[in-house]
């Protein structure tokens, strides 16, 4: 006949056999617990009311939760009597002579019977074994819980936001986020104020060359700059075969402009068949130092009057470039290199562009102005084109290069 469980009490098993020294089990009265009662083993509660307690002890000003866990961490069990007297069918025996108890922890255990699987003191140990580590991994979960809440109440700020940060391995400290702003605001990968913010499964687009050239900027066309520049600081080597021609490129602080490009569209502008490099005539190298042929510059429109009048040329009148031949520079309009002209339209921003430049550079090479004498032509590179193309009653078409059919 299989026995049931053993109860325990006090944190001692209780051993009972039929007919046994420790008394019947069926002996025992309904007002004793039934086996493997609810509540929790002492040790489990009292790590419960520990960490409780010391979680109170050390955020006083956070209301500790009441998890109801381990009931017996509120109310107690009365400890059982030491000593029952004889008789009246009790399951806990009356202290023996000599001052032994059977209930101690040193009692007789009678030997495990033949052919049995196992014993009751064994299916006893190995269940309170079971027991008091579910018990315990409840407690340490308890614990877990108590401590949680209550460091998370201490992360949280006086504006009601969480103040909770994470350092990364080898953080120092001295890159943390203000109070009130996160880690992650410091983030590289955060739009610019150059760059519009990307939405999500959004590419961000990055325009070409051409897109570049073709755009209009916004520009004062009075605007008069510190007459101090910037030297592009790349350079970038002849192409093809021919004379060459050294230049470099300054662009003036402060006008906001894209002095890469403004760079580029010179070294592919002079070195394309249809401008003065035609048909290996010559070559232009970019470079950043040393002797130059000239320095194509970009101004503005107050400064480019400036180097202009050291040449006696009058660009204010209708805010034009010019070549200053009697210094280094071949001046740009800023404000004509961003907005364009009427001749032209902004529709037509990458030839004018091109135009812009062939047309100063050749007075450089030594070339004149030359009118447009066939109706309805492409204007030769050498007109005033920005001015105007009609000289004279005849209408000519825009043309940005020195040879167009090239």
């Amino acid at each position: 006949m299989s026995q049931p469980e053993p109860a325990a009490r006090a944190g001692h098993p209780e051993i009972h056999e039929p007919g046994g020294a420790y008394g019947d089990w069926r002996a025992v009265p309904r007002s004793h617990p039934a086996p493997y009662g609810s509540t929790a083993p002492a040790p489990a509660a009292a790590a419960y009311r520990a960490a409780v307690a010391t979680a109170a002890a050390v955020f006083p000003e956070v209301e500790t939760p009441e998890v109801a866990v381990f009931p017996e961490a509120a109310t107690p069990r009365a400890a059982a009597p030491e000593a029952v007297a004889p008789g009246a069918g009790s399951a806990y025996p009356a202290r023996a002579a000599g001052g032994a108890t059977s209930t101690g922890s040193h009692r007789r255990v009678p030997p495990p019977r033949r052919g049995s699987r196992s014993t009751p003191i064994e299916r006893s140990a190995a269940t309170r074994s079971r027991r008091v580590r579910t018990y315990t991994g409840m407690a340490a979960a308890a614990v877990t819980t108590v401590l949680a809440v209550v460091v998370a109440g201490q992360v949280v700020g006086e504006d009601g936001g969480s103040h909770l940060g994470v350092q990364s391995a080898g953080d120092t400290g001295t890159d943390r986020a203000a109070p009130g702003q996160s880690a992650a605001s410091r983030s590289d990968g955060r739009a610019t104020p150059d760059a519009p913010a990307v939405g999500a499964g959004q590419q961000a687009v990055v325009k070409t060359y051409e897109q570049k050239m073709a755009d209009p900027y916004p520009i004062a066309a009075n605007l008069a700059g510190p007459g101090t520049f910037d030297t592009v600081a790349t350079g970038a080597p002849a192409p093809g075969k021919g004379r060459l021609v050294r230049y470099r490129v300054d662009v003036e602080q402060g006008l906001g402009l894209d002095a890469d490009l403004f760079a580029e569209a010179v070294q592919r502008t002079l070195n394309d068949p249809r401008s003065w490099a035609h048909d290996g005539d010559m070559r232009f190298e970019r470079v950043v130092s040393g002797t130059v042929d000239f320095a194509i510059t970009l101004a503005s429109p107050g400064t480019t009057g400036v180097w202009c009048a050291k040449s006696s040329l009058d660009t204010t009148v209708d805010n034009v470039s010019c070549d200053s031949a009697s210094t280094e520079r071949v001046m740009i309009n800023a404000f004509r290199w961003a907005q364009g002209s009427s001749t032209y339209g902004q529709n037509q921003m990458v030839a004018y562009r091109q135009m812009l430049i062939n047309h100063e550079v050749g007075h450089r090479l030594g070339h004149d102005h030359v009118s447009c004498r066939t109706p309805g032509a492409l204007a030769p590179i050498m007109q005033q084109q920005t001015k105007s193309l009609d000289i004279d009653g005849i209408s000519c078409k825009p043309n940005p290069w020195v040879y167009p059919s090239s």
